[in-house]
């Protein structure tokens, strides 16, 4: 549940604005009851407020590798978090869209019809995480 550099090119979103649409699309994807939007939206909201904290960091200059480590063992923990309230089922469709995140698969993308033999392109790097995150 990563924010990108390019989604703030517009007017930067609040850590509730992120939370919120982060939970948004969990609860089409996997189907969430109110209580596990609920608790979702507090793990999502807190992750959001530490990103952003992390975001000015960089933005001033500030940012360094011990915090680029802490980014990353916040995003895991974050994804800890939420499985630890989600049915095994959907444990099986939130590790999917982690999976579609990382490698830059747009969920809300139609899908074209490939040929025999030809794969799905997939959006790497710095752009697949930008592309996620604008959306």
């Amino acid at each position: 549940m990563g924010l990108g550099a390019a989604g703030f090119a517009q007017k930067m979103p609040t850590a509730d604005e992120v939370a919120k649409k982060n939970v948004e699309e969990l609860e089409k994807r996997l189907n969430l009851s109110a209580t596990q939007k609920s608790i979702i939206y507090n793990y999502a909201y807190e992750a959001a407020k530490e990103q952003f904290a992390l975001f000015k960091k960089q933005q001033a200059g500030t940012f360094q590798q011990e915090d680029e480590t802490r980014f990353y063992k916040m995003q895991a923990d974050l994804n800890k978090s939420i499985k630890t309230v989600l049915k095994p089922e959907q444990v099986i469709e939130f590790n999917k869209v982690i999976e579609e995140r990382l490698s830059g698969i747009d969920p809300n993308k139609k899908k074209k019809k490939l040929k025999k033999g030809e794969e799905e392109e997939k959006v790497v790097g710095i752009e697949g995480l930008k592309s996620v995150t604008n959306n």
